[in-house]
């Protein structure tokens, strides 16, 4: 992605039900294509604010399955009928009905893939220990990390199919990567790359620090 494209994102930020997880539009505005990430309910509020950004949706996109992320599908795929729905397949073969519940039908998006929205490219990093199936999506100089990391913290490994191991991994990654970027996280506040590179416990164990 290069810095015309950087500039013509479109971004917004939605808290919505039922705890408090953040969902994320980003478009662009040369093609007034957008995607959604982790609607996880409040599907008529997340309609309304793409329809105020006078956008149209392209793509949904899952860092994970847990119900707080994925509530609103139902509705938003009545809503937008024929809009791909991406998850990881390891979230998928996880499905347990209850925190895991069956998201319907869904593509696949494995570590490595690039899925375009309009002149954006999304990267996908996986990176399980949430759950299986996490992801983190690249998106110009923007990481959503889902339930990877957190504002100096990280996401719970005590759920089923969670490893500490495994998420240790995925911060040792993240934390790699070269440059800084606006971390926003699936809740609680957004941070930067950078800061939690310094002051975040968990990254810096991860990273050998």
């Amino acid at each position: 992605m290069n810095a015309s494209e950087v500039l013509n994102m479109i971004f917004k930020q939605l808290t919505v039900p039922p705890i408090g997880t953040n969902c994320y539009i980003f478009g662009d505005a040369a093609s007034e294509r957008c995607a959604i990430v982790d609607p996880g309910g409040d599907a008529a509020g997340i309609l309304a604010a793409v329809q105020e950004l006078g956008l149209t949706v392209s793509a949904i996109f899952l860092t994970h399955g847990h119900y707080d992320h994925v509530g609103a599908l139902p509705e938003l795929r009545r809503a937008l009928p024929g809009v791909p729905v991406y998850l990881h397949p390891a979230d998928k073969a996880a499905r347990d009905g209850s925190l895991l519940p069956d998201p319907g039908p869904t593509e696949d998006y494995v570590d490595g893939d690039r899925v375009l929205v309009g002149g954006l490219t999304v990267e996908v990093i996986h990176t399980p220990g949430h759950t299986p199936g996490g992801v983190c999506l690249k998106v110009g100089d923007t990481l959503f990390t889902g339930d990877t990391l957190f504002r100096g913290s990280m996401g719970r490994t005590d759920l089923p199919g969670g490893s500490y191991d495994q998420i240790m991994g995925s911060l040792r990654r993240l934390a790699a990567l070269p440059g800084d970027y606006m971390v926003c996280p699936g809740h609680d506040a957004p941070s930067t790359l950078e800061a939690e590179r310094k002051g975040n416990y968990y990254m810096r164990e991860a990273a050998g620090q």
